[in-house]
């Protein structure tokens, strides 16, 4: 019988040991996230067909419903939570990086100085507003700046988008998603009605409706009811606040570590991630070098990562959690609105 070879291990592959851990971590990864990211995925598909059969309905309002439903309905079981939380951060900020696949800055250029002195006004007056009036309400630091974005720049995106650099309690997320279903669907039923009352014309609406109104596809919504010509200035002027998204994220960012810093705690990066990616994917769509067929792919890609997050938002809905916030988020979301939509409106008409 032969005496063990003492330099058999020199014999293995470089690095094979740690080859083997880190094919366990993957495999255990997926064991924990599948179920989730599974069901996610389920969802979204039914979700897509289902859109597809409404007008102006948006997937990512639809998930947060079908989420909620779910959640408050059917106890959840607890070992698809580690996947839908990896929906919930990290697929999200994929999707809200894509988002800047949309956003051309020669289309919001040709704009032209007055409406895109609108769309500018409306975010900052609408997020300085809010702010303000926020804490006269007493409702929390985190949770109006959600209000805050939300309905000044791009929905539940933005609101997503922000609570990934604040970190909001959760119960202040799903409500603030809540408010924006609520909102801007009202303003769809609204907003067209009243801009052929006051007489306004095509493009004066369009104008309004998408410096307004909070999601896009609530935009494509009542811009189609106002008109062709309004669709087309709708969807710009939205996607003009769209980009606004992303300096907003920069300067919550940089506050937060101005605070963290004087406070000696750990700092928030000055520019997340996903607000760089963002910029690059704007810049690459404005180059006009991407194909049209990978740019489809993307908008099909970007809307199924965020359908899929605000699913997995939509499940932390807690009926009774959201009791306890009180009716002072509603009425900062009531006055938002109301605040927003008439710097819209007086920016439409005068920049007609």
């Amino acid at each position: 019988m032969s005496a063990p070879n003492a330099n058999a291990h020199l014999d293995r592959p470089p690095g094979a040991p740690q080859d083997h851990r880190h094919r366990d971590r993957a495999a255990g990864w997926v064991h924990a996230h599948w179920p989730g990211i599974a069901l996610a995925a389920l969802v979204v598909v039914a979700i897509e067909m289902t859109a597809r059969w409404i007008t102006g309905a948006s997937p990512l309002l639809i998930a947060i419903i079908v989420g909620a439903v779910i959640a408050n309905v059917v106890a959840l079981p607890q070992r698809i939570q580690p996947g839908l939380q990896f929906c919930a951060k990290r697929l999200l900020r994929i999707g809200v990086a894509l988002l800047g696949l949309q956003v051309t800055f020669t289309d919001i250029l040709g704009l032209g100085p007055a409406t895109l002195a609108v769309v500018v006004a409306v975010v900052v007056l609408g997020i300085g507003a809010t702010m303000w009036l926020g804490r006269l309400l007493g409702v929390s630091w985190t949770q109006r700046l959600l209000i805050a974005c939300g309905f000044s720049i791009c929905g539940a995106a933005a609101v997503a988008a922000v609570d990934g650099v604040i970190e909001a309690r959760e119960e202040e997320l799903i409500t603030t998603l809540a408010l924006v279903v609520a909102f801007g669907t009202l303003l769809i039923a609204l907003l067209p009605p009243a801009a052929h009352a006051i007489g306004m014309d095509e493009h004066a609406g369009g104008v309004w409706a998408g410096a307004a109104i909070h999601e896009v596809a609530q935009v494509v919504a009542a811009g189609g009811a106002l008109g062709g010509t309004a669709l087309t200035v709708a969807v710009v002027v939205k996607l003009a606040r769209v980009a606004l998204l992303a300096p907003v994220l920069a300067a919550i960012s940089w506050q937060l570590r101005r605070s963290a810093e004087q406070a000696k705690s750990r700092s928030a990066p000055l520019i997340p991630l996903f607000v760089l990616a963002f910029l690059v994917c704007a810049g690459l769509r404005t180059t006009g070098v991407l194909p049209a067929t990978f740019l489809d792919a993307a908008r099909l890609a970007q809307t199924a990562l965020l359908t899929a997050a605000m699913f997995a938002l939509g499940t932390g809905v807690r009926l009774h959690i959201l009791k306890r916030l009180g009716i002072r988020p509603l009425l900062l979301a009531t006055a938002s609105t109301v605040w927003i939509t008439s710097i819209a409106l007086a920016g439409a008409l005068l920049a007609a």
